[in-house]
């Protein structure tokens, strides 16, 4: 095999994860049209990987193109500030263990907000609209009601509930 700059490795890889991000994001879209019933999106057994669901993150939970909920570990959604509307990727191994990969993250934007404790849940409120944080984040960040603090949204904000916490200020 000829020498290969690493350069040209790191560009092949990266048009490729821009692919697959594109072609998620077009299924999701697709199904957001037509439905379903099609079965457009893949639900895919292969031996060597286990079984793959593709969802949309809600917030907490990623929701399974087969309709089932499928619960995403906070620290993993705090981690990657996962963003409501995010494609997830879910293989479920042989042994049952559950990993999870975004794979068409949402368009998003970045703004400032309170931090609120009600009822034993986080949330932040910016130009009088609140959205839920998770406990996870808000821990990380040792934030305390309050406090100002940077979240991630849909650029798309008028079905959101939900916020990725970026950072306390």
């Amino acid at each position: 095999m000829p020498d290969v700059p690493d350069k040209q490795i790191k560009r092949l890889r990266s048009l490729i994860r821009e692919a697959e991000t594109n072609l998620a994001a077009a299924n999701e879209l697709l199904v957001s049209l037509i439905g379903d019933d099609e079965k457009i999106v893949k639900i895919s057994s292969d031996d060597s990987l286990g079984k793959i669901i593709e969802g949309v993150f809600d917030g907490q939970n990623m929701v399974g193109s087969d309709n089932k909920i499928y619960p995403v570990p906070a620290n993993y959604a705090s981690k990657s500030k996962l963003v409501q509307g995010d494609i997830l990727k879910l293989t479920i191994a042989d042994d049952g263990a559950f990993m999870y990969k975004q794979i068409g993250p949402i368009e998003r934007k970045q703004v400032v907000g309170t931090l609120n404790l009600e009822n034993g849940h986080y949330s932040v409120t910016v130009n009088n609209k609140s959205y839920r944080v998770l406990l996870a984040s808000v821990t990380y960040f040792k934030a305390k009601p309050g406090d100002q603090v940077s979240i991630n949204i849909p650029e798309d904000e008028s079905t959101a509930e939900w916020a990725a916490l970026e950072a306390a200020l």
